[in-house]
């Protein structure tokens, strides 16, 4: 067990931060946002930011958002997304960013699930929003232009003055059995992720820092951004990522950090402008990832710059086991130490913990891990651990390295992908008598997906793939389909029943016989 001391919180509630914040650095720029596609620039400073959030909390207040109601978000990276969260933090009610990868479908199960009082999106998602917001017991359908253009003189409530308790962000992981599920993440669990990411990564109000990657997801939103934030540090906010832009960010604007997964280091350093671009303004890149390519990290640490790996989960803040930048050269594959204020286990199939050594279930204690999944399941075992599914060993200088993932799941371009969802779906194809979704490596992606199908009938027609391609548009996200599809005759079981997984990947690297 690790528990090494637990870093103070930065305040006792998130508007009480903000407040402070734009009372002790009002002119300081928070967050300076860039539209990758249109090339629109706003820059906004702490005293702005919090006005906005102000007034966000009035309109969410006359639209009859009230304590505990959910707020859906349906956009691209904007600075309006952080002030409705510290927003609805005033009102202690809940912000629900949503994936914008996912297939509508998908969103209406989400929105289903959790039952918004409203959807906030922009003008990229409209057509999307008609839909989902279509029909009696819908959420109302909210143009950010015209959120942001409302200003009604409402008073707010007295903001509390501790809400560390109180649920403010929901973010959903699809799950080992592919229905939807949300982490609910409470002020004090932001807080104290806050803290606890700042203090490892060296933050202070000189650092400033590119965020590309999506605020949905606890990585874009909580690795770096929030803490930055909590700092009084600059955030560069692009609405999405592009690799042409990022590099033009950080040879003009020289931002000292920046968050990247396996897929964006990729494009980064495989991009034209690479070579030419000056990056000795960054004293470190942390990526997220349990895994990360090697070829990536030796390109960044030839020029220099030392990769920092951060492992986590929804579940975790997800701030849990960190590897220093000192220790990025020597520790390739490594995840790090545990994160201050974070206790690691590593158990066996019983629960119990293993030896030095031995491969185990990474579980997880920390302030900055949900207790719940919405809305009101536990996500905690009875002595407070989350069990995160990943299998990790641990080195003799008490470092981590993940080695494999117990549930399957498949990490994609930064993404989470469950084969039971995929597989579920496929399923219900007619022409389809069973299937079986498995990861394979790949240099661009890290994994991707790959579906194994038997089918009802052997004397399918050639275009058996691209029917099941066609039949997964509109019901499945983009990113999680299948890269690869391979028809076999059955599949390879157990004795019991189960399908051997294994086997089938060592199939799928075996050369095909001539």
């Amino acid at each position: 067990m690790f528990k090494p001391d637990v870093p103070a919180l930065p305040a006792r509630s998130l508007p009480g931060l903000l407040h402070g914040l734009a009372q002790t650095r009002p002119d300081t720029p928070a967050v300076r946002w860039l539209d990758t596609t249109t090339g629109e620039r706003s820059d906004w400073n702490f005293a702005r930011l919090n006005a906005e959030a102000d007034a966000l909390a009035r309109c969410f207040m006359v639209l009859g958002v009230r304590r505990g109601d959910r707020v859906a978000w349906l956009g691209l990276n904007h600075p309006a997304l952080i002030a409705a969260l510290f927003a609805l933090g005033r009102l202690e009610a809940v912000l629900v960013p949503l994936n914008t990868r996912l297939a509508t479908t998908e969103w209406a199960a989400v929105l289903g699930d959790c039952t918004p009082k409203l959807l906030v999106h922009d003008t990229s998602f409209s057509e999307a929003a008609g839909v989902l917001c279509d029909g009696p017991g819908r959420p109302v359908d909210l143009m950010l232009d015209h959120l942001l253009a409302c200003a009604p003189s409402t008073l707010l409530p007295e903001a509390p003055a501790e809400a560390l308790d109180r649920p403010v962000l929901l973010v959903y992981t699809s799950g080992t059995t592919g229905a939807p599920k949300a982490a609910v993440h409470t002020q004090g669990n932001l807080l104290a992720n806050m803290a606890i990411a700042a203090q490892v990564q060296g933050l202070t109000a000189e650092d400033t820092v590119l965020t590309v990657l999506p605020l949905f997801h606890v990585g874009g939103l909580c690795i770096q951004t929030l803490p930055a934030l909590s700092v009084g540090a600059t955030v560069l906010l692009h609405s999405r990522f592009d690799p042409a832009a990022t590099l033009r960010a950080i040879a003009v604007e020289r931002p000292s950090l920046t968050l990247q997964v396996p897929a964006t280091l990729q494009a980064l350093t495989a991009h034209p402008g690479w070579t030419a671009t000056d990056l000795s303004c960054l004293r470190t890149v942390w990526a997220g990832s349990s895994v990360l390519s090697p070829e990536p990290l030796k390109a960044f640490m030839a020029r220099g710059v030392p990769v920092s790996n951060v492992y986590g989960s929804t579940e975790t803040g997800p701030f849990s086991i960190a590897l220093p930048p000192e220790h990025a050269a020597t520790h390739i594959g490594s995840c790090g130490w545990p994160a201050p204020g974070v206790e690691i286990r590593l158990l066996d199939g019983l629960g119990q913990p293993v030896a030095t050594g031995q491969v185990g279930e990474i579980a997880v204690r920390a302030p900055n891990v949900v207790a719940t999944y919405w809305p009101d399941k536990p996500a905690l075992d009875a002595d407070g651990f989350f069990h995160s599914g990943d299998l990790a060993q641990q080195a003799a200088d008490g470092s981590f390295t993940v080695v494999g993932r117990a549930k399957d799941m498949i990490i994609s371009g930064g993404e989470n992908i469950y084969p039971a969802e995929i597989e579920n779906l496929i399923a219900t194809h007619p022409a389809v008598a069973e299937c079986s979704v498995v990861g394979q490596a790949d240099a661009r992606w890290g994994e991707v997906a790959v579906a194994v199908v038997v089918l009802r009938d052997a004397s399918a027609d050639d275009d058996w793939d691209a029917s099941l391609r066609a039949f997964l548009d509109g019901r499945l996200a983009r990113y999680k389909w299948p890269r690869r599809w391979v028809l076999l005759e059955a599949l390879p079981r157990t004795a019991l029943g189960k399908v051997q997984k294994a086997a089938l990947k060592a199939l799928l690297e075996t050369p095909p016989a001539n």
